[in-house]
Order: C-alpha cells, then structure tokens, then sequence
C-alpha cells in the first residue's frame, strides 16, 4: 500500500509537471527527481530535475524551486515579487540564476513558488572563508564581487515592472530607523545598546541619495562559488530601493566576515579590491563616511533580524533550533556597535 506522505509527494509532482509543461510551452514535462536543497532561512529551495519533451526548453533540465517557508520576516518580497526583482537582475548583466516561471496557484505546490535554473557552486560562508586553498583568489573574486555589486546598482527607478517596491521616500534612513524604533519599543526585552545605536543614527543621517536597486543582503552566504568562479549571486527577497552605500556597508559588516573577521570585505578580502571593483564598474567613488553610517545600521539591522528570527521560535511556534540560536547573534552586533561607535570618539577626540 502506498503511504499517504508518498501519495502526496507524488501528485504534488504530477501538478508540478503540469505546471511546467504549461509554463514551457513544452509538449510533455517530467520531474524525476525533487531534492530539498540547505540554507535559506526564510524561504524553502528545492532541486528538481526535469525532463521537457517540445517548446523552448527541451531535454534533461536542473531547476530549483523556491516557496516561503512555514514562517517568514514581514518585510520579506513574495515569491512572485522576487521573481521579478531577478529578471530585472538578470537583464542588467548580474550573474543571477535565469529566473524561469513563477506560479501564485495553491494546486501546484500549496503556496507561490518560482522556479530559476540550478547553477553549481558552493554558498556555504565557512567554506568560502575557511578554504585556505581559495586565499589567492578571493581578492580577484572580492572585485567580481563588486563589479557585480554596482551591476545592480544600474536599475533605479522609475521601473513599471518594479513599481511594488515601496519609493525611497518611505524606506530611506529616517524611516528605516524609525521602524527598528518601533520594533525595539514593543519587544519585551530591553536592549540599551540598540536603543544608543539608533540614537546616533538619527542624529548622524547623511543627506538623501539618489536611489538604486539595493539588493539589502549582499554578503558571503547570499553569493555561489564553482572552484574559483562567482555562479550566481542569490536570495533578492529583501531588495528594495537603496542608498548605494547600504548595500557596500552591509557586505563589509563584521556580521559577515565569518571565519575571516581581519578580511573586512565579506571575510574574503580587505576593503581595496572590493572597493576597486565597484568604482571600476560603476564609474562613482565611495563616500567612507556614508559607508560607516550604514555599517552602524547594518549592525543594528542585523541585531534586529536575528531577534525577529528568535522570536520565530518563540512566539511564532516554529520549532527550530537555527532560528532559537540566531538570537545570540544580537549580542555580537551590540558588541560592534559599541566598537564603532567608539571609533567615532576617537576621532573626534582627535
């Protein structure tokens, strides 16, 4: 007798075949193979390999797959939304996955999903930065990296395909700070190095900037290595408009260094060849004082995801052990804000 978990994995399949075959204009569509893929901790990556029988795809094809996960962060994109936000990625010249199809129809998969390519490569932050065997190239990937960065730089509104993302005018420091505020004052735990954090911020925002696409989680993790290659980079579901600056001081942040907290440049590399990158490609030279503003609110962003994260556990019901944990990650970024913000102080001082 078949199982009732096999039974429903096989016709989830048999939809997901359909939907395929509908989407590709393909005669026939078959999913041989679906694989649940690591990391992602908000959303839910799935490896499918498919074979397509006619229309514009054709052969043996390997997809992923990605839906929401049980619970999520409200400011995340949907799916639909990110799918979107990577065609807009994927026609500027980022190297992104080829985002495919996307679906909102519950009969296929239970909730909206989006389907890309699969590319190889690694994300995995601790092998990326712990791999003494790739030292010698991460400073030529440190520059791809920025290259790639200033890329997505290049969308800006105003976008009709993108015209939900929310205008700058409402997302900018000021509102941004107000609504880590928010958040702060509602949560039953008192954290005084936060509440300073976002005090210099509001008395330290820099001038409006002409925004960009900012992808808002530009880091080691979010980004894939073949070998010594850059395949992809990954997870748009925050991306939204930006000071350009946001999104260089959150892939310089000490939260993302890793195994590597002397390389300041995502753990692979110094700021230099990063920086080099960036201003190769994008033709524009980086404010540091805009950069240090924005690593003081990476720092308390961040602060804050991990306790939304926690609080997904907690209060949200969702048992999981990485989430339960990721609230220490808090205290590591009060720890940094203190250390900038004494790095202001001394130079004052000075």
């Amino acid at each position: 007798m078949v199982g009732t978990a096999s039974l429903q994995s096989e016709q989830r399949q048999a939809a997901l075949a359909r939907f395929l075959a509908a989407a590709s204009g393909a005669r026939t569509a078959e999913v041989t193979a679906v694989t649940p893929l690591r990391g992602g901790a908000l959303q839910e990556n799935w490896g499918l390999d498919a074979r397509f029988s006619g229309g514009a795809i054709d052969g043996h094809q390997r997809l992923v797959l990605r839906t929401s996960a049980a619970t999520g962060i409200a400011t995340s994109l949907t799916r639909r939304q990110e799918f979107i936000v990577q065609q807009a990625a994927f026609a500027a010249g980022v190297t992104v996955p080829e985002p495919l199809f996307t679906s909102e129809d519950p009969s296929v998969w239970g909730q909206p999903f989006f389907i890309m390519r699969r590319v190889d490569g690694i994300a995995a932050p601790d092998r990326i930065t712990g791999d003494r065997a790739l030292d010698p190239a991460l400073p030529v990937i440190a520059e791809r990296l920025g290259r790639e960065l200033a890329l997505i730089h290049t969308i800006r509104p105003p976008r009709s395909d993108l015209a939900f993302l929310a205008p700058y005018e409402k997302v900018g420091p000021a509102q941004q700070i107000a609504r880590l505020r928010a958040y702060l004052d509602c949560h039953p735990i008192p954290r005084p190095v936060l509440e300073w954090g976002i005090r210099w911020l509001e008395t330290h925002t820099p001038p409006p900037a002409a925004p960009v696409l900012c992808h808002h989680d530009f880091r080691t993790g979010n980004y894939m290595l073949d070998g010594r290659h850059l395949t992809a980079i990954l997870d748009w579901e925050f991306a939204g408009w930006g000071d350009t600056h946001e999104d260089i001081a959150w892939f310089c942040s000490k939260s993302w260094r890793f195994a590597r907290l002397d390389r300041e440049a995502g753990g692979i590399s110094d700021r230099a060849a990063f920086y080099r990158g960036y201003e190769s490609q994008s033709g524009r030279l980086i404010d540091p004082r805009r950069v240090h503003f924005w690593e003081i609110m990476a720092s308390v962003r961040w602060a804050m995801i991990a306790l939304e994260q926690t609080d997904r556990h907690v209060i949200g019901g969702e048992r999981d052990l990485d989430l339960a944990l990721t609230g220490r990650r808090a205290t590591e970024c009060e720890l940094e804000i203190l250390m900038l913000l004494n790095r202001v102080g001394r130079r004052c001082d000075g």
